[in-house]
């Protein structure tokens, strides 16, 4: 009985010691590469890497007062002033889409589904795009022209207000 535990236990050292010398034979190439917050960065911030930040950012004046985000606060904000008879099913600041459900305007009879995208954060024509569906189908381009104007007007106003303070 002693023997076999003698052979067992030899066994198991020899064995041990053709795999591990398994593993140690061959060529071994190291492979540099960076860390992991290093790849992050280069691929969230690409070129001009990760901003460097502080907490006496909050002092610094910004470049545009109107932006926020991807988009213009005076248009976002006058979209939803000018179509505040519509209830709003989403937003979503940072990609600058509004979408509203069926909502009839004040005074009118046909009810209006609209989705708005502000696309960029000048206080431009071109920054915005509205999209209105009545229940029988997309609404006139007229109709589109109005609402249009009538937000880039009230998103005029509003950053005129905040001019005079």
């Amino acid at each position: 009985m002693a023997f076999t535990r003698y052979g067992l236990a030899i066994g198991l050292i020899a064995t041990l010691v053709m795999t591990s010398a398994c593993s140690r034979s061959g060529s071994r190439t190291t492979v540099d590469t960076p860390p992991a917050d290093e790849i992050l960065d280069q691929n969230i911030y690409g070129d001009r890497g990760r901003p460097r930040s502080t907490i006496w950012d909050i002092f610094r004046g910004r470049d545009d007062v109107g932006q926020v985000g991807a988009v213009n606060k005076y248009i976002w904000n006058a979209s939803l002033e000018v179509l505040n008879f519509l209830p709003v099913q989403s937003v979503d600041p940072f990609t600058g889409v509004i979408s509203t459900g069926y909502g009839t305007p004040p005074g009118g009879g046909r009810a209006y589904r609209a989705t708005i995208y502000v696309s960029d954060p000048a206080l431009d024509a071109r920054s915005l795009n509205v999209a209105l569906m009545t229940r029988s189908g997309p609404a006139s381009a007229s109709t589109v022209r109005a609402v249009e104007d009538a937000i880039l007007t009230r998103a005029r106003q509003l950053r005129g207000r905040d001019s005079r303070l």
